[in-house]
């Protein structure tokens, strides 16, 4: 009988990598979003900056000093949109989209999207974390995160057809379908637990699916821009966008729900 592939290892080569990047990660934001206030307000506008950067870089990258200027757009927009009350903050938010389309890249359309959700995700999470509390947060987090590693291990152990091949061709239907599951799942803990009613299970698939279709936005604008990954930034996950496109997807979706619906979000500390 023949022996299996000598590269099957090379399947998990980066595991090790991702993890201990992931339990860093998880480790400043998980502090971050405990204190709350300037500190959570701060990380997130250092992100999205970040973000904005390799968003800049990726579409265009000989254009080094443009980039950084973009990024300093984005930060310098949220602030305002977080401080400046009496002005519509969507005037803010939409700073970026447009001061990137406005520069000669060939991506323009696609990049002042992700530009703009980059900012409304920033804008949205800083909101979330000052009216409905950490809980909030930390199940938006905790549906990303899990629903991602489950689909992670199920699309490496199962395989099985690709969820959209020509955009990102990682994805399996294994995966995906595992990810709701696992988002279910985080949903009905928080429901158990007594901190938000049922219907923060079905919120919690649609989130899931949401950070998904953010996953695979973002590798749309890497095939386009001819890139595998955001940047470098991050041992075993590539860029900022690489890590947090999920959450900006997931983080979009609340803010478009909640201009439409009240929603049945953990609520507390």
């Amino acid at each position: 009988m023949n022996a299996r592939p000598a590269a099957e290892p090379g399947r998990w080569a980066d595991l090790s990598k991702r993890l201990i990047s992931a339990a860093l990660m998880l480790t400043v934001g998980a502090v971050a979003i405990w204190l709350g206030g300037v500190p959570f307000m701060a990380l997130v506008i250092l992100l999205s900056a970040v973000m904005m950067w390799e968003l800049a870089t990726i579409t265009s990258r000989d254009r080094k000093y443009e980039a950084i200027a973009l990024a300093c757009l984005m930060g310098v927009s949220l602030l305002g949109a977080f401080i400046v009350l009496p002005v519509p903050s969507i005037l803010f938010l939409a700073l970026p989209a447009l001061g990137l389309a406005s520069t000669a890249r060939p991506e323009r359309f696609i990049g002042a999207i992700a530009a703009f959700s980059i900012a409304v995700a920033g804008y949205g999470l800083v909101e979330l974390r000052e009216t409905a509390g950490s809980y909030s947060i930390l199940w938006l987090v905790a549906v990303v995160v899990v629903s991602d590693a489950m689909g992670y291990f199920a699309g490496k152990i199962l395989g099985g057809p690709k969820f959209w091949p020509a955009i990102s061709p990682k994805k399996t239907w294994s995966g995906t379908a595992a990810g709701w599951i696992g988002a279910a799942g985080v949903g009905a803990v928080f429901v158990a637990m007594g901190l938000a009613p049922a219907s923060l299970i079905l919120l919690s698939m649609l989130a899931a699916f949401a950070g998904q279709m953010g996953d695979i936005g973002e590798s749309l604008l890497k095939r386009h821009a001819g890139v595998k990954d955001s940047s470098n930034l991050i041992p075993g996950h590539g860029g900022v966008m690489d890590r947090f496109d999920a959450l900006t997807g997931a983080a979009v979706l609340l803010v478009l729900l909640g201009l439409m619906f009240d929603l049945p979000l953990a609520e507390g500390s």
